[in-house]
């Protein structure tokens, strides 16, 4: 059957996230040290255990990123005599400081001509377990809809990210792809769900997941011609 829905994970699939992360978190620590002198830089480690304690006392936040990160910065800052109003305004203000600085992306040189493409043929989708936003990002105009797991409480490789997508386009799993970096999350997920799945491995790497490889391709420049040539064999 034809593919009538694409799905596409975001971070490392449509742009390299680490150097992303890393700006976010500088521009959090240069705001921290000026707006809130007695925290300062909070340093990786202390950040790092009050991640492990806000997600031992509460796990369904793994889903939730952006209420996790300001839950982090709140204990931080009351850990630093922060109390109060004062620590609430505080927190929501370097929480989005590091959103702002997080939608600081550089797109993979080949996303935008490859979106206009597929979406005069398909219906686009984003499914994420992060929390950027194709809107901010001035990619909304290819996509018809976006899943992110902070949204939905749940986010990939459980099917149910990946069953809202195929509820949200009207079509049926063998009607949809996945596309994505991660070999559990986005591959592993999508098959789950009874999906097609291709690997986006732009790195070479050595294919780790627990089922046979997919169709991998190093470059979403790769994708028209890909799916010219469509069907491949099932659950691919």
């Amino acid at each position: 059957m034809s593919i009538r829905l694409i799905t596409f994970d975001l971070d490392d699939t449509l742009w390299d996230v680490a150097p992303v992360i890393r700006g976010a978190e500088a521009a959090l620590g240069d705001w921290l040290a000026l707006q809130a002198p007695r925290l300062g830089r909070i340093p990786g480690e202390q950040l790092w255990a009050i991640r492990a304690q806000l997600l031992d006392a509460d796990p369904t936040l793994k889903h939730r990123l952006s209420a996790l990160r300001r839950r982090m910065l709140l204990q931080a800052l009351h850990e630093a005599g922060y109390a109060g109003d004062e620590a609430q305004c505080l927190a929501e203000a370097a929480f989005q400081v590091f959103l702002g600085a997080r939608h600081q992306v550089e797109l993979f040189a080949e996303v935008h001509s490859t979106l206009q493409c597929l979406a005069e043929r398909f219906m686009l989708g984003v499914l994420t377990n992060g929390n950027a936003d194709v809107r901010r990002l001035g990619l909304a105009e290819y996509f018809h809809f976006s899943l992110c797991a902070e949204e939905l409480g749940v986010g990939k490789p459980d099917p149910q990210p990946f069953r809202e997508a195929l509820q949200r386009a009207g079509v049926t799993a063998d009607q949809a792809l996945h596309i994505g970096d991660h070999p559990d999350d986005d591959i592993g997920g999508a098959r789950g769900a009874g999906l097609h799945a291709i690997w986006f491995n732009p790195a070479g790497k050595a294919w780790s997941g627990a089922e046979h490889a997919p169709i991998e391709i190093r470059s979403l420049a790769e994708l028209p011609a890909l799916l010219r040539n469509w069907p491949t064999p099932p659950h691919a």
